[in-house]
């Protein structure tokens, strides 16, 4: 009986390792297959983020592209509408110098106090028009040139406002 006895708990121990061994494996090859699970999950997760990431700097890459170019743009507006004012500057200054020269001449030879004044009323009239005209007309350039100079920032707010509000 003690033959018998030692050999039930022979079996039993022998059983008992084996249990242990195979619940031992079972939970390693879990473990292992969980570990490499989150390894690919945290893989995936990282590539994810680093995608966005870059999809991210490229696109504020694009969006300083487009504002630069539209600084440019308003720049070159702007100069253009400052050309167009001095142009326009020089023209009418030679000419009211010219029109001066000729009232001066007029005025010379007027042959009496009376022509004398009427010839620098009518003188006077009429560079004051001139000159009346002359800044309706620069105050026009002057709009349309601000108002093109603003245009290219302008349309880089709106499309930036409208792709932060598309975003929400």
């Amino acid at each position: 009986m003690a033959d018998n006895t030692a050999e039930t708990v022979k079996k039993t121990v022998e059983t008992a390792a084996s249990t242990v061994k195979a619940s031992a494996e079972k939970a390693q090859a879990t473990f292992q297959a969980n570990a490499e699970q989150a390894q690919a999950a945290g893989a995936k997760a990282f590539r994810e983020v680093a995608d966005k990431s870059a999809a991210g700097i490229s696109e504020l890459n694009a969006q300083g592209k487009q504002n630069l170019e539209a600084l440019v743009a308003s720049a070159a507006a702007a100069q253009k509408g400052v050309e167009t004012l001095s142009a326009q500057s020089v023209a009418f200054t030679k000419k009211s110098w010219e029109d001066a020269a000729a009232a001066a001449q007029s005025l010379s030879q007027a042959r009496s106090i009376q022509e004398l004044l009427e010839l620098q009323t009518s003188w006077a009239k009429s560079a004051t028009e001139a000159y009346l005209a002359e800044v309706t007309k620069a105050t026009d350039v002057l709009t349309a040139s601000v108002k093109d100079s603003f245009k290219p920032i302008n349309e880089r707010v709106t499309a930036s406002v409208e792709k932060f509000q598309a975003a929400r």
